[in-house]
């Protein structure tokens, strides 16, 4: 069935139908509803390119990763992350184009998708201290929506994001309040906002109780299992080794479960570890009680709401900036115990 023929069958317009299908603000409610519950009767599904030449729209979504410089994009994390904004995305008919570019050329890879009318929004991954993008971005009215923040006070743009520094200074409170003083610090890159906020968060739980986050005892590498272990397994058996470990990424802490093997010690009785845990799909922090003790939050839940807001905005972009920062839950798991005599 194509748009036509289901618009006959409505007795609407096929820009109608497909603004409705699109959520454009400026089709009533009732015919928004009347049209989404015929498209399920009938089994309807828009026509990406005829949706386009009614609406004007490219009924799509960018996403530009770097080959090199991304992190946090090559991981499970992305893919839940993915998978959350693509519900959203097939709900309102769009697809989602994914632009993998050089390191380097991000800007100039935004700038080609909005210049060509390729895309109607894009969400911006992994902001930076000082990220340029996000004025490159404002200057050119493409709706876009970060997931994270940059810390730029000169431009109200919208965001999704976790406290990452009060995240981060809980966890290292808990091991504080559970006798623990040699506390290391296995984190992602600083060059991102989130890592350098999980930094702050430590180091403001320690200077509260007169300690500092001791250079040894702190790491900042790209999140892999490979780095975990190799981090954790230096600090264990150099000098002062520490008690517990902070550490940003669940991927990040099943190396330093491996590395305190290693070293002869067990987990949660002679080392602590809390970690950060994005509720991965697919990774799984225990099954009845947590493997880790952590601090949770859903990245496929960001993803989805990155995606809704973004969708907000490309329905109309002269609103306010949507600003939400999520609190995360703290959990206790079998990782952490008293910091031994």
């Amino acid at each position: 069935m194509n748009l036509k023929e289901f618009s006959d069958i409505l007795g609407l317009s096929p820009t109608t139908v497909s603004r409705a299908l699109g959520g454009y603000p400026e089709v009533k409610e009732s015919t928004r509803r009347r049209v989404h519950e015929a498209a399920r009767t009938h089994g309807y599904r828009p026509n990406r390119r005829a949706a386009s030449l009614a609406t004007g729209r490219a009924m799509a979504i960018g996403h530009v990763i770097p080959t090199a410089f991304n992190h946090e994009m090559v991981n499970p994390i992305f893919a839940d992350f993915i998978a959350g904004a693509g519900d959203v995305y097939a709900r309102n008919g769009y697809d989602m184009v994914l632009s993998v570019v050089p390191d380097g050329d991000e800007a100039r890879a935004y700038r080609n998708l909005a210049d060509a009318g390729s895309v109607d929004g894009l969400i911006v991954h992994g902001p930076r201290t000082d990220d340029p993008r996000i004025a490159m971005l404002e200057a050119n009215a493409l709706p876009y929506v970060v997931h994270g923040r940059a810390p730029i006070d000169t431009i109200a743009y919208s965001y999704v994001d976790i406290d990452n520094l009060r995240a981060f200074r809980r966890a290292t409170d808990l091991l504080l309040d559970l006798g623990h003083r040699r506390i290391a610090l296995l984190n992602g890159l600083e060059t991102m906002d989130f890592a350098r906020r999980r930094r702050d968060g430590v180091v403001q739980a320690l200077t509260a109780r007169g300690l500092s986050l001791q250079p040894h005892l702190h790491t900042t590498s790209e999140m892999t299992e490979h780095m975990g272990h190799e981090g954790a397994l230096r600090m264990l058996r150099g000098d002062g080794p520490p008690t517990a470990f902070v550490v940003s990424s669940h991927i990040m802490a099943i190396g330093v479960r491996r590395a305190i093997g290693d070293a002869g010690l067990t987990m949660g009785r002679d080392v602590s570890v809390v970690i950060h845990d994005d509720m991965l799909s697919y990774l799984a922090n225990g099954s009845t009680v947590p493997v880790f003790t952590a601090t949770r939050s859903s990245v496929r839940a960001a993803g989805r709401r990155c995606a809704e807001v973004l969708m907000e905005r490309i329905n109309d972009n002269s609103t306010p900036p949507v600003q939400e920062v999520w609190e995360c839950d703290l959990v206790l798991g079998a990782s952490t115990g008293p910091a031994p005599q």
